[in-house]
């Protein structure tokens, strides 16, 4: 391989970040990044904060729960090294995990010498690097990897094991990478990005490292010791002091010099390696939080601590100095125990969020780790050629078991596996990537991904997912995705991008945070100063003030502050929406609905209306031809009736819609040819009319009158755009287009067919109509009842004629005057927004086309089934996986509302946790029998409210399809006018909520607290300036406008 000079990235310690930067031109990058440490929404604010004025950076969004940052720059100006920096630098860990460039790397790129190649798109690949020792074997990769033709960028870390490859994957791939690596010595492996422990941030158990974990054990050990060595040994002394026949127990008020004790001496030493060992890290992250004014909670815990330590050890000090060098009253045991139950809590409650994650676990776990492909793939695809060619299925099935004794197969990792492999796959297999069969047959399991129950018949032509499970055959497939572009990798991220952004309800955790900590320093400062106060003015103060064993009055106020600064945390309220939204979309993978993140949760709890589209949503898609009219001139004899198919059917073959695939599928049946070859004939300057049809110039190879036809295949608008006028016997709708749009039914129209009428023109003269029909989905109709009992109207909106829209909607149920026919999609877009604006109410739009893609993006909420076109998929806000049952539309629907109920819920205990908590341990209920909160029981307090946050998010994973989601029980209940079509159900969700005492703004207590906390929360924001809703998170998906 030729050499070249490149900029490489050559860092040669676990601390030295890459010097280099990316080429200019590879101006915008989407680094992820694992973030340890965050611990309640001040965090995540503080990291968000801390990008608002650095250059480069143009979008921030933080994950409190998976531990995620997602930094959208320009790494001309903000390399990822830097973003990583800015992150520890407020005091918490970072991890690059990946960085993707959205732009192709050019000329100036350092390329052969040639210089010839130009807009070479970069791929980055992650290794597992195995043997390294010290940064001479960083050294030793970067200098094999240096000089490699189509190698970027390369940096090794020895501290992580990985080494990051930039390369032009067209001239060495991933594989070759390894093995270049491993000709240097070391264990090279591709790594699995996709894995839980790589990208996630969240692990089955915690998402804190282990040695956190040990630190939390050592910590207890020491701290009960230490408990046991102050105030449990005195309660054992006292115990046993006036108990006849034993001797005193005074070990630990043995004096050493004037008013220094033993048992003081003791703890001292068993609280310092807490105190500073332990809890260094609280101060650590408070000394960043505070330089940078953005308390967190670690500064309370911080000031907490401290003020107990300090304390005890000014009381030694005191009582050394001033007579009558009596013991004094030390509290380390506080200090010791708040650290101990601080750090316990987020233990616990990292494990819980770890649950939150299991999910998506295993939806990364489905991927196996090895898959058997041939030697070559050439020679496999010809052997199953071969095999297909064989009639008998004895005979086949003969032919593939020998086929696979005569061909070298062998074991490599899933990561490896490229596009244009065959895989064998034996009875049992899990599939490692998406592709096509191309021989064999076999039954296969799809429940994990798509969630369908059934086994799926595979046979050649089908396709496969990964992750999925074969059943009993044997197959071969073709490979078509790998890796990232896998289905299942897709969802895996569009699962992690929901969980990383944020529900626009959060933002009101997020402003409380920032208020929260200085509010509750002052508030710890005036239970302290009051007390005080009191203690002194009052002419019966609390009994706590007199008793001896309390320690004094600056004692008692002194646990009351510490009291009210360790009991108060923001930590519950900043879980309370990203451990639901985890969840709950977590949940909805598992159900076949897929949520991208909290907005559209939020959303879909406010739809009113629901507008589905025809073709694809409401109906299968998969059309047959019900009627054919040719033209005269074309139908006088059979070779001229087959010349006519075959034109039609070269127009149609480029085009990616269900009518144009049944239109060529019919064409090549009337041409006797099989729908695995191809028509004889060419196609020149095909164009495509989004909604209304297409055209070509078509010559066909078989023609002797001629060889080039103008052929147009549309529907009657089109053709008159065209300057082509369709008879009115064939298609009645052409004559007049506008009542289809306006929804105003008339009598001339035929609404039972239910057919769609395509037309052809050749050579710029009407030649012919093909009338298609399509079936509706089983479950269209209980679909379209369902919403009407949740209170939601429903509307329709197609491309196809008024007739076909009509005979479709009285079949579901969907009011005749709410049809919109004969639409494009920039007027499906407008039908969107108009409801929206003029009529003011939240619409969801349910499709699955290009065509769609506009209507989708405009929606409140654009749910999207996953049988159509990946823009329609990247322009919505919900993808159906399963999209024959289209009860997962109002499923959705209602997990939406369970989810937001629970965040609700959340938000609403976090709140009311902190405000009945709080007055007990300031002391307010002191004059009222004594009762206040130990500053011990006010840390194990603060770490229940955090869980139990947590633990309520986790109820969510009980959630399961309402019961009354079925397909006869609705349909029977529209049969008996229980559900009529005015969106008003006797059982609507809307009603009923409308009706429920919760509603009532009066007396409803959930409206009352949620709308005092609204109050509060606009209060807030007038005094201080927040973000608009988009700015400072990364988008899930966008879309370009489709005109």
């Amino acid at each position: 391989m030729g050499s070249h000079s490149r900029s490489t990235l050559l860092p040669v310690h676990p601390t030295s970040p890459p010097l280099s930067k990316p080429p200019s031109n590879v101006a915008m990058a989407v680094t992820t990044l694992k973030v340890d440490g965050m611990t309640c929404s001040a965090c995540t604010s503080a990291l968000e904060s801390a990008f608002k004025d650095v250059d480069g950076a143009k979008k921030v969004s933080v994950s409190l729960v998976i531990g995620r940052a997602v930094v959208e720059h320009d790494s001309a100006v903000l390399p990822p090294e830097r973003v990583k920096e800015i992150i520890e630098d407020r005091g918490f860990d970072a991890e690059v995990l990946t960085t993707e460039y959205s732009k192709s790397v050019d000329d100036n790129l350092d390329m052969p010498s040639n210089n010839s190649i130009s807009g070479v798109t970069a791929s980055t690949t992650t290794l597992t690097v195995k043997g390294m020792t010290c940064s001479s074997c960083t050294s030793a990769i970067e200098s094999g990897l240096t000089g490699v033709s189509g190698i970027f960028e390369v940096t090794v870390s020895l501290y992580s094991e990985r080494a990051v490859v930039r390369h032009d994957a067209a001239q060495i791939t991933p594989q070759q990478i390894a093995e270049i690596i491993e000709d240097r010595g070391f264990e090279a492996t591709v790594a699995n990005l996709e894995s839980p422990s790589a990208t996630i941030g969240i692990s089955t158990t915690s998402n804190e490292p282990s040695s956190k974990d040990q630190s939390a054990q050592i910590n207890t050990t020491i701290a009960i010791e230490g408990m046991t060595c102050g105030a449990c040994t005195s309660a054992v002394e006292n115990a046993l002091k006036d108990q006849p026949g034993l001797l005193t127990l005074d070990f630990g008020r043995f004096e050493i010099i004037h008013g220094l004790f033993l048992g003081d001496i003791v703890c001292l030493l068993l609280t310092i390696p807490v105190q500073f060992g332990v809890g260094m890290r609280f101060y650590r992250s408070s000394f960043k939080a505070l330089k940078h004014r953005s308390p967190t909670m670690d500064v309370l815990v911080m000031l907490s601590t401290s003020l107990a330590f300090s304390f005890s050890i000014l009381a030694m000090l005191v009582s050394m100095i001033c007579m009558p060098h009596s013991r004094p009253n030390v509290v380390f045991e506080t200090s010791t125990m708040l650290i101990t139950f601080i750090t316990l809590g987020r233990w616990l409650e990292n494990r819980a969020k770890g649950q939150t994650s299991r999910a998506l676990s295993r939806l990364m776990s489905l991927t196996p780790s090895m898959a058997t492909i041939y030697d070559d793939p050439i020679a496999a695809e010809k052997a199953a050629e071969l095999s297909h060619t064989v009639g008998d299925a004895a005979e086949e099935k003969n032919t593939i078991s020998v086929s696979v004794k005569n061909t070298n197969m062998k074991s490599i990792p899933t990561e490896l596996i490229q596009v244009g492999d065959v895989v064998c796959l034996r009875p049992g297999d899990k599939i490692a990537a998406d592709g096509i069969v191309i021989r064999g047959e076999s039954y296969v399991d799809e429940s994990m991904v798509t969630g369908e129950a059934n086994p799926i018949r595979k046979i050649r032509g089908s396709q496969v997912i990964a992750g999925t499970v074969n059943g009993t055959g044997w197959v071969d497939f073709r490979v078509v995705r790998a890796g990232k572009d896998t289905q299942l990798s897709q969802i895996v991220n569009l699962v992690q991008n929901a969980q990383t952004s944020r529900a626009p309800i959060q933002r009101m955790a997020d402003i409380v945070a920032g208020y929260f900590v200085p509010t509750i320093l002052t508030l710890g400062l005036v239970t302290f100063f009051g007390w005080m106060i009191l203690s002194h003015i009052l002419p019966k103060p609390p009994e706590i003030f007199l008793r001896e064993s309390s320690g004094g009055t600056v004692m008692v106020c002194l646990k009351l502050c510490i009291s009210v600064i360790v009991f108060a945390c923001p930590c519950a309220l900043g879980l309370s929406t990203p451990t639901a939204v985890m969840v709950g979309t977590g949940v909805g993978a598992e159900h076949g609905i897929l949520v991208k993140g909290g907005a559209a949760l939020e959303a879909a709890t406010k739809i009113q209306h629901v507008v589905f589209d025809k073709t694809g949503t409401l109906t299968t898609g998969k059309t047959t031809v019900a009627d054919v009219k040719i033209e005269p001139l074309w139908a006088s004899n059979e070779w001229r009736r087959r010349l006519w198919w075959l034109l039609v059917g070269l127009t149609e073959m480029t085009s990616e819609h269900p009518i144009g695939k049944t239109i060529v599928s019919a064409a090549k049946s009337e041409n006797g040819i099989s729908n695995d070859d191809p028509l004889d004939g060419s196609v020149v300057d095909f164009q495509a009319t989004v909604g209304k049809g297409v055209s070509a110039i078509v010559e066909s190879a078989s023609s002797v009158e001629r060889t080039k036809y103008r052929v147009i295949v549309g529907n009657a608008v089109f053709l008159l755009s065209k300057d082509i006028r369709v008879p009115a016997s064939a298609d009645p709708d052409s004559q007049d287009p506008t009542p289809a749009k306006s929804g105003v039914h008339t009598s001339q129209y035929d609404v039972l067919n239910g057919t769609t009428r395509v037309h052809v023109a050749i050579d710029n003269q009407y030649a012919g109509t093909i009338s298609l029909q399509d079936s509706l989905k089983p479950t269209a109709k209980a679909t379209v009842a369902a919403l009407h009992r949740m209170g939601l109207t429903t509307s329709l909106v197609t491309g196809d004629t008024y007739s076909t829209a009509v005979a479709v909607a009285n079949a579901v149920g969907i009011p005749t005057d709410s049809i919109h026919a004969s639409v494009t999609p920039p007027e499906k877009q407008a039908i969107i927004a108009e409801l929206q604006t003029v009529s003011g109410i939240s619409v969801a739009m349910v499709g699955d086309g290009i065509n769609d893609s506009p209507a989708l993006a405009t929606a409140s909420i654009g749910i999207a089934l996953s049988s159509g076109t990946d823009v329609a998929m990247e322009a919505a806000d919900v993808v159906i996986m399963r999209p024959d049952d289209l009860l997962s539309v109002p499923a959705s629907l209602c997990l939406a509302k369970s989810i937001f109920t629970r965040i609700k819920l959340n938000l609403i205990w976090a709140c009311m946790y902190n405000a009945i908590g709080l007055p007990f341990a300031m002391g307010i209920f002191l004059p009222f029998g004594g009762i206040s909160l130990h500053p011990m029981a006010a840390g194990a307090a603060m770490a229940a409210s955090s869980v139990s946050v947590v633990v309520s998010s986790l109820l969510l994973k009980l959630w399961r399809r309402p019961q009354w989601l079925d397909v006869d029980r609705l349909e029977r209940e529209v049969e008996l006018g229980k559900i009529g079509a005015t969106g008003r159900g006797r059982h609507g969700v809307g009603d009923w909520w409308r009706k429920s005492p919760f509603a009532s703004r009066e007396t409803g207590i959930l409206t009352q607290s949620m709308g005092w906390i609204a109050r509060t929360t606009a209060s807030m924001m007038s005094r201080k300036k927040i973000r608009t809703e988009e700015e400072g998170y990364v988008p899930l998906q966008s879309v370009e406008p489709i005109n």
